[in-house]
Order: structure tokens, then C-alpha cells, then sequence
């Protein structure tokens, strides 16, 4: 099966633009203050106007409430929502969109009891846990530690770049993977020779 490829953070239509011309499957749009690859409403548009069909619009929420969601929803028509905060089950299937569930991977987290508890989601989104940060750390875990019989797919993160895609993609054996830093000159902006380069690696991953 071939893996999905993820170009999260981004900012500008232009980058999304060439996102999608070297073949990415999906961009990731985050609309979380703290984070330097934010988006507003206006620049969310703005991508979404250039997106062209059959390239998934993902909007990255963290502990948003409701109605910061719904706001976002009334003006910008994504098709997958990605939570990577504490939101609960509940919480991610109220807003009509299928969704994808981030788990940070502590030492201690069961990624079957998230696969349980996330059942509804599309898929789990795994990161590298950080003390203080939701994600975009730019730093891997043990991949070794995704176990291989998961009743839900797995979407690889954290730390993938060109370099490296290809043994993860060995490794894990995701349905898909997301980069994001892995892809920039500077946050919020994407390399565009980066992205080709780690599209190149996904697609020749064996």
C-alpha cells in the first residue's frame, strides 16, 4: 500500500500550491497561537482557495474550545480535523468531520488503550513526546515501540525528514506520515527542494 504523505504548517498558499503539485496527499493548516506556523482565518482561506481537489485540508487544533472550532469551521471548509491536545473522544466527534487523534509517545503511553478509546478516528497521529510542547519539535522516538497489530491506522511524525523517511516508513510500516519542520527553510515556510526530496524518500521506501 502506498504511504500517505502530510506537509503540515503551512502558512502560505504558494507553499501548499507546490505541495500539491509534487504529489502530497494532504497539508496541515495549525491554528494554535503558541505556535510560530499558526495560520489566521484570512490565510487559512487563502490556501484553501488554491488547494486543488483531492488534496485533504487538515486543521491542527490544540485544546481549542468549541466554539474557537466551530468559528474556524464556519469559514473554512476543511475535510479532517487533528487534535493534539487532551480533547477526549467526545470531544473530537462532535463537529461533523472525521477526525485524527495525536498520542504523544511518554514512556508510559498503551497505544492499544488509545486505539480503544480513539476508535472513531481515522487514524492515530504519533509524535515525540516533549515536557511542554503539542508537537512541531522536530525530534523522533523509538519507532521500535509501535506495535504492529494497532486496530487503527498510524500516521508517523516527529523528526522525519528526507534522511530518515525511509527507514521509518521500513520500520513502522504507516499509512501515512507528517513532516513539517523536516520541510522548512525557517518556520512557517517550506522548502520547496526539502519537500520534493522527502517526497522522493517516501516513494521509494520498500
Amino acid at each position: 500500500m502506498t504511504t500517505r504523505i502530510k506537509i503540515c504548517g503551512i502558512t502560505r498558499p504558494e507553499d501548499a500550491q507546490h505541495a500539491a503539485a509534487l504529489g502530497a496527499d494532504a497539508i496541515g493548516l495549525v491554528f494554535y497561537g503558541p505556535s510560530p506556523r499558526n495560520v489566521d482565518i484570512e490565510q487559512a482561506c487563502a490556501v484553501m482557495n488554491i488547494l486543488p481537489p483531492f488534496v485533504t485540508s487538515t486543521g491542527l487544533f490544540v485544546n481549542a474550545t468549541a466554539g474557537e472550532i466551530q468559528a474556524v469551521l464556519d469559514r473554512v471548509n476543511l475535510d479532517l480535523l487533528q487534535f493534539h491536545g487532551d480533547e477526549s473522544p467526545e470531544f473530537c466527534t462532535r463537529f461533523n468531520r472525521p477526525y485524527i487523534k495525536a498520542i504523544r509517545m511518554c514512556e508510559d503511553v498503551d497505544l492499544q488503550v488509545e486505539a480503544g478509546k480513539y476508535a472513531q478516528a481515522r487514524g492515530l497521529l504519533l509524535d515525540a513526546c516533549h515536557p511542554s510542547l503539542p508537537g512541531g519539535t522536530g525530534e523522533s522516538f523509538e519507532w521500535t515501540r509501535v506495535p504492529d497489530d494497532l486496530p487503527i491506522p498510524v500516521i508517523l511524525a516527529g523528526g522525519l525528514s528526507a534522511d530518515n523517511v525511509g527507514e521509518a516508513i521500513r520500520t513502522v510500516q504507516p499509512c501515512a506520515v507528517d513532516v513539517s519542520g523536516g520541510v522548512e527553510a525557517e518556520k512557517g515556510i517550506k522548502d520547496w527542494g526539502k519537500m520534493a526530496d522527502f517526497i522522493a524518500g517516501v516513494r521509494a521506501a520498500k
